[in-house]
């Protein structure tokens, strides 16, 4: 029996003001047919304790004593979309690990993505789209693309899986990825039915932002106790966080809506210990605990590109069912007539430049199915990144973690 591929691909670029050429979509758009209904979504984003718990497993699960970069909400709106075609135990386990009921989860990144704050000097994009095959065996649920287009905006095609349809799909991610993203697809697997296509773009200017005076030659000293030449960029910043093993800083982009977070693990504790202690709660407390006080930093410049497969990091944090070629119930988002729909691999790809004007961020998941059978004080903190940290993009209204990393060597 042939092995037909369901592969939900969805990816997220960073944008610059670098424009790729313009190609227009030669596949069938069929939101004609699936328009957007408006969903009366709106949700508390300060109840994300399920969001922060994910965050946590998903980065101490993917760490691995190197320089770690991944993207809680990229692989949350990638599961996220996939679980509105799960049923039975598939669907409970991706629940319990993405830590919401899908249709609490569907309302929550509606009314966040729709209430994204956006300024030419700090702005996070996204964009939503679906892509099946013409062929007769595979025929999608109208229902599961109904919510995806309802919650997640995305568009629907249908096209004959050919170098035309690859050209497409590559132009539509680089068109939503302003020309950065040119091509996520090199060829089609020959059974492939569908793929679902999730692009955001992160780029923002620092609210204040490094002067050439402030950057100097410093040296970083890496996990083995080696030490490297960096470029250190040093400043005064006004928020300060602190726990019982680590402290740190919070950096403000333009118009405070996003802020970059470091935190500095103490003397004599490893980053991998302390970011196996982190949970959901723990980062919460962090969060809520800030102080308003003087913080003398020194942030090194960096950029930093992470490639990981999660399929075991999924199966750990409890998402088994969806993996098995017996066990998987994905009979919501469409039927085969080869057999079973299950998850076959997770592919996650991330990158992020920190320098002086600012940041700019990126990274693509791919889920792969088959159908197989204060007041201030006195005192001023200092906070030096001259060894390995973690540091954190976040919303600064609920703290979400856009992307999540550890610095182990420049």
């Amino acid at each position: 029996m042939s092995r037909k591929i369901l592969a939900l691909l969805i990816c997220i670029g960073f944008a610059l003001s670098i424009t790729g050429c313009t190609r227009s979509i030669k596949a069938d758009d069929l939101m004609s047919g699936i328009t957007a209904n408006d969903v009366a979504a709106d949700a508390d984003l300060s109840d994300n304790a399920g969001i922060m718990d994910f965050a946590a497993e998903l980065f101490k699960n993917s760490e691995n004593g190197e320089n770690t970069l991944v993207s809680p909400f990229s692989v949350l709106c990638a599961l996220a979309m996939t679980a509105n075609g799960a049923d039975g135990d598939t669907l409970s386990q991706m629940e319990e690990t993405l830590g919401m009921p899908i249709e609490q989860l569907n309302a929550y990144l509606h009314t966040y993505v729709n209430t994204l704050p956006q300024s030419d000097k700090a702005k996070l994009s996204t964009a939503n789209s679906i892509w099946f095959s013409d062929e007769e065996n595979f025929a999608p649920n109208v229902d599961f693309l109904q919510k995806n287009a309802d919650y997640y905006g995305a568009g629907i095609y249908k096209a004959k899986f050919d170098s035309e349809a690859l050209r497409d799909i590559n132009a539509w991610v680089n068109q939503k990825t302003n020309g950065m993203i040119k091509e996520v697809l090199k060829e089609f697997s020959p059974d492939a039915v569908m793929y679902l296509i999730n692009a955001l773009a992160f780029e923002a200017e620092w609210e204040s932002v490094y002067k050439k005076n402030e950057v100097h030659d410093a040296q970083f000293t890496k996990a083995d106790g080696t030490a490297q030449n960096v470029e250190m960029m040093y400043g005064s910043e006004q928020t300060y966080l602190e726990d019982d093993s680590a402290k740190g800083f919070m950096k403000y982009y333009s118009g405070g809506e996003y802020a970059f977070v470091a935190l500095l693990p103490n003397e004599g504790i490893s980053v991998s210990d302390y970011v196996q202690s982190l949970t959901g709660e723990k980062l919460k407390a962090l969060f809520d605990g800030k102080q308003s006080c003087s913080v003398n930093t020194g942030l090194p410049k960096f950029k930093c590109e992470c490639s990981y497969e999660m399929s075991d990091i999924l199966k750990q944090m409890g998402m088994t069912d969806a993996f098995s070629t017996e066990k998987a119930d994905f009979t919501k988002l469409g039927s085969s007539a080869d057999g079973n729909i299950f998850i076959n691999r997770v592919i996650h790809k991330t990158f992020i430049e920190v320098g002086e004007k600012g940041t700019r961020a990126g990274a693509a998941t791919v889920v792969e199915m088959n159908a197989e059978g204060m007041p201030f004080p006195d005192e001023v903190k200092e906070v030096i990144l001259d060894r390995p940290f973690v540091y954190m993009i976040v919303d600064t209204s609920a703290n979400v973690p856009l992307f999540i990393g550890t610095v182990v060597s420049v």
